[in-house]
């Protein structure tokens, strides 16, 4: 699926999956050796990610029901946990670097 942000009109992702089973929100990108510029990682529900067996960061952007950005953790490095952001509905998980000039808080995103 495509991610596009409403708010600065511009395409986030061109190639974004979606994780919406059990397990593949636990295993998410774990399996991956990297990710694609245009790729990204939709995890739904989800309020608090976990790094570990991770062997890249990635920017980490969690959004309410609405699809609002409410936290963005860049850089976001393998063997740590994110903090619990309350109101997330689900996270975005991008390339690191990806969210620069793309995403900030406060912006509203739309899946296509």
């Amino acid at each position: 699926m495509k991610v596009f942000n409403k708010t600065k009109n511009i395409l986030v992702s061109a190639a974004a999956a979606r994780a919406d089973t059990f397990s593949a929100r636990l295993f998410g990108l774990i399996p991956r050796k990297s990710l694609g510029e245009e790729e990204g990682l939709w995890l739904e529900p989800c309020a608090m990610i976990h790094m570990c067996f991770m062997s890249f960061a990635i920017d980490a952007v969690f959004l309410d029901g609405e699809l609002r950005v409410l936290r963005i953790v860049e850089n976001f490095r393998p063997w740590r946990f994110s903090p619990w952001v309350a109101g997330a509905r689900g996270v975005l998980e991008l390339p690191a670097g990806r969210c620069s000039g793309r995403i900030a808080e406060g912006d509203l995103l739309e899946l296509q």
